[in-house]
């Protein structure tokens, strides 16, 4: 078990979101060793947020910033990759809070030759502005909103269960994933190849799966609430589906255009 455990938190111009992230991770019953933000191109707002929260925080808070030329999750992501000093890495996106067993559940979930798929409950957009990092770990709060949830039944934890453990591309979802660092350099991270939205997390997933590795999933641990958002723009979908099947197609699981380029 790991417990040198470094979260890489996505966000793009939207402070409010990510400081509710963010306070999350004073509630863990288990801190990690530093927190990242991968951040796409954000306003001044944002590193403000970043600034602010990294006076209170018992850890260390890097802020990771690119210019903003577009959707590219992919290439910030391995630019935090690149500077996380820990063994293990969480991946979560800034708008999903994290209760307070999130990073245990992700300790207790690694193992060798896997990457870990969190789980997340959906927010409606109404029930998304009241809820907070209180919210996610308060069982009473969680019954009133109950209604306005989706995928309700992952607010329980039954940590007896044993985990599922498969080769699934179905319900990849980079909001909230774990991996040893040394498996992501292997495989260089994510595929620079995506801009704009989709596909990446599957993309990777594939090549994990084609290095050998598993996926492991726990139905009723590693639970972040995803907070409501519009759609992103899906106008590239179609190019990364395309990326998406050569990967599927292909034999090997380096990509050139990742943490190391060439």
């Amino acid at each position: 078990m790991t417990t040198n455990v470094s979260i890489i938190i996505t966000t793009y111009n939207n402070p409010s979101a990510l400081q509710k992230v963010l306070d999350g991770f004073l509630f863990q019953t288990v801190n990690p060793y530093e927190i990242i933000i991968a951040d796409d191109g954000s306003e001044n707002d944002t590193a403000l947020t970043v600034k602010n929260f990294s006076k209170i925080a018992p850890f260390p808070v890097i802020h990771v910033w690119q210019e903003d030329k577009g959707f590219r999750a992919a290439k910030i992501r391995n630019e935090a990759i690149k500077k996380a000093a820990s063994e293990y890495l969480i991946i979560l996106d800034g708008d999903c809070i994290p209760n307070k067993h999130f990073i245990f559940d992700h300790i207790a979930l690694a193992e060798r030759g896997f990457f870990v798929q969190g789980k997340r409950v959906l927010l409606n957009e109404k029930t998304s502005v009241l809820f907070g990092a209180d919210s996610a770990n308060s069982y009473s709060a969680m019954l009133k909103m109950l209604p306005s949830m989706s995928n309700r039944h992952h607010i329980l934890r039954i940590p007896i269960l044993p985990p599922f453990k498969n080769k699934k591309l179905h319900g990849i979802k980079s909001c909230n994933m774990g991996f040893y660092k040394g498996d992501l350099i292997t495989v260089n991270g994510f595929n620079e190849d995506f801009i704009g939205w989709g596909r990446e997390d599957s993309e990777l997933a594939v090549r994990l799966f084609k290095y050998g590795l598993k996926r492991k999933e726990h139905p009723f641990r590693a639970v972040c609430f995803h907070l409501w958002h519009p759609s992103h723009p899906r106008q590239t979908l179609q190019a990364n589906d395309r990326i998406l099947e050569e990967t599927i197609k292909g034999n090997g699981y380096f990509c050139a255009n990742g943490i190391i380029k060439g």
